[in-house]
């Protein structure tokens, strides 16, 4: 039995041709033909079972055979927003970890303590479309343009907030703790810093906006570990399995 190939097809129901990167990759790389079975991926909760019906080197046309909705995997709207790192490349992996886990939304951050000014969404999106298709999930997470932190903390957000910092003069609690409560069905942010931590002063203005001051356990991690490990947890207490 073949292993089924899925391709991410933006209103796949209404499209009757694979879009251009996807084309070169059934085609060109998978050799697809005429008659071969593939699943389309809408991004937006649905799978598409489909037939090839041309392929050439410049176009790849299919047919709906069945349209097969999904269910959400986990609860409510997970969403992280970080301080990207100086290195690119360590975001770029975190990214695609996150979105092999699952998550509905990632923003970044501009910090006082921020060495990285400026984020590219273009290389990302293309991470994060490769992944959803490695992990076959139905929905396809938001990326969001860079703002800054005082401007994020005072839009008005579903759910529950919260800040992870390393300050021991702030009261924290474990984040897991936070989100076992019996609202975990509830959208959560959670908000991670820069390489150098954030200010002291940004954690008062967040906890002053209603985000509750957290930690993520005993080890000092890096930023792409620490917003790695909150996504984790917020799937494993709002996983529905």
């Amino acid at each position: 039995m073949k292993e089924a190939r899925y391709f991410y097809v933006p209103d796949a129901g209404r499209q009757t041709e694979l879009p251009p990167d996807e084309c070169t990759h059934a085609v060109r790389v998978l050799r697809l033909t005429t008659g071969d079975e593939l699943f389309l991926m809408d991004g937006v909760g649905n799978y598409y079972r489909a037939q090839v019906t041309s392929a050439s080197s410049h176009s790849c046309g299919y047919e709906i055979l069945e349209t097969l909705p999904q269910q959400r995997q986990w609860q409510g709207h997970v969403h992280l927003a970080i301080a990207p790192t100086k290195m690119m490349d360590r975001m770029e992996w975190m990214t695609e970890k996150i979105t092999e886990i699952g998550i509905d939304e990632l923003s970044f951050l501009d910090c006082q303590f921020s060495e990285r000014r400026i984020v590219k969404l273009p290389r990302l999106e293309k991470i994060v479309v490769s992944a959803v298709k490695q992990s076959h999930k139905a929905w396809m997470p938001a990326l969001r343009e860079m703002s800054s932190f005082n401007s994020f903390i005072r839009q008005p957000r579903a759910g529950r907030k919260y800040i992870a910092h390393c300050y021991d003069e702030i009261p924290r609690t474990y984040l897991f703790d936070e989100l076992r409560n019996p609202l975990d069905s509830e959208d959560a942010t959670v908000l991670i810093g820069p390489e150098g931590d954030f200010s002291i002063d940004e954690v008062r203005q967040a906890v002053a906006a209603g985000y509750t001051s957290v930690h993520l356990g005993q080890s000092r991690l890096r930023t792409e570990t620490a917003g790695l490990s909150a996504v984790m947890m917020m799937q494993l207490s709002k996983s529905k399995l």
